[in-house]
């Protein structure tokens, strides 16, 4: 995730994909440490290239149907995961909003106060200053002493929301963190969301709940199986997306399940080079008018969103060895340099 300077672009996504491999057991996940090729490695896409602009003070809703990628998207804004490929540029700070997002259940709703508000980079004496009000908006009574493994899914998504807006953020991600709670608190988040867009903050609103989208939101991406398919004034949007769920709910069980099954697979089959041919064709994506150099680098995959290098693998695996080697010289009752010496010697001793 890079930082913006000198722009008034809060956020900016440059044809940001995600891929998630598909293991079937974990322990194919070790198995996957040791290969040098990612080629029989099942994989899904649940991003295929995002791209939009979002200015400061906008606040934007995310719609679309389960699987689309929007929690995804999500947390690469918020900068808890990385992309496999493109940029994600971020002028501030994000913070987000999920229901126990980053919550310890073993502690105490008062000790994530505090490990939660140090991890956002809070003193002590400013967590001092705000812990009153942080408990009084969670609203939480005496179980705010309790371990939050205890706690319902209302009660933690009220401490989480609680303690992210007492952080400040720059740029706020509310990841359906207000499906869950009664009204009362419901309506005390909305108030602070009112408070932070008049504030000219910058609000990602994740959410099934149009109404509560078309209440909040200036404008809206509608993401669909990995992909942004319209981005614009959320009236507008909302109609269209209206339209489709229209339309989806018209076809027969198997007719949808056709349809679910074509774009799923479209992810599974989706690949970087599929993403140069479709910057090439798609006139909105030409519009960004990249280099060469710039397309190369959006389309390259990310180090820290990749698999371990070859090298790193090599390593890993020569200290695997090392390791097994210094056990069994250990059990053999010989010094290391007569183990390296004679290492056959060693391993028949010790099976013996």
């Amino acid at each position: 995730m890079n930082k913006l300077k000198n722009d008034d672009v809060k956020v900016r996504a440059t044809l940001v994909t995600k891929e998630y491999d598909l293991y079937k057991k974990k322990s194919d996940k070790i198995k996957s440490l040791f290969k040098f090729s990612r080629s029989n490695i099942p994989s899904f896409w649940a991003l295929k290239g995002a791209s939009f602009e979002v200015k400061d003070g906008e606040s934007i809703g995310l719609i679309g149907i389960n699987g689309s990628g929007k929690s995804t998207l999500s947390n690469i804004i918020s900068g808890i995961i990385p992309p496999t490929s493109g940029t994600m540029e971020i002028n501030g700070e994000p913070t987000i909003i999920s229901i126990g997002a980053g919550l310890k259940k073993q502690l105490t709703g008062l000790e994530n106060i505090r490990l939660k508000a140090l991890m956002s980079g809070m003193t002590n004496k400013q967590i001092d200053e705000r812990i009153d009000d942080i408990i009084a908006f969670a609203d939480l009574g005496d179980f705010i002493h309790q371990p939050v493994k205890n706690y319902s899914s209302g009660m933690r998504s009220r401490l989480g929301f609680s303690i992210a807006v007492h952080n400040d953020p720059d740029i706020l991600v509310i990841d359906e963190a207000l499906s869950v709670g009664d009204d009362t608190f419901y309506q005390k988040c909305v108030d602070k969301i009112l408070e932070f867009k008049e504030q000219g903050k910058t609000i990602f609103f994740v959410s099934h709940a149009l109404k509560q989208v078309e209440k909040l939101c200036d404008k809206t991406i509608w993401m669909h199986y990995g992909g942004v398919r319209e981005f614009g004034p959320t009236a507008e949007v909302m109609e269209h997306y209206k339209e489709f769920i229209s339309w989806f709910k018209k076809l027969s069980k198997k007719e949808q399940k056709k349809y679910q099954t074509q774009q799923k697979e479209g992810q599974k089959n989706f690949t970087l080079e599929t993403l140069k041919e479709r910057v090439t064709e798609d006139e909105e994506l030409r519009k960004q008018d990249l280099s060469k150099e710039q397309l190369a680098k959006n389309l390259a995959r990310t180090p820290l969103g990749d698999k371990m290098t070859a090298p790193t693998r090599l390593l890993l695996l020569v200290t695997i060895l090392a390791t097994i080697f210094c056990m069994i010289v250990s059990f053999s009752g010989k010094s290391l340099t007569y183990a390296i010496g004679n290492p056959a010697d060693i391993i028949m001793r010790v099976f013996q």
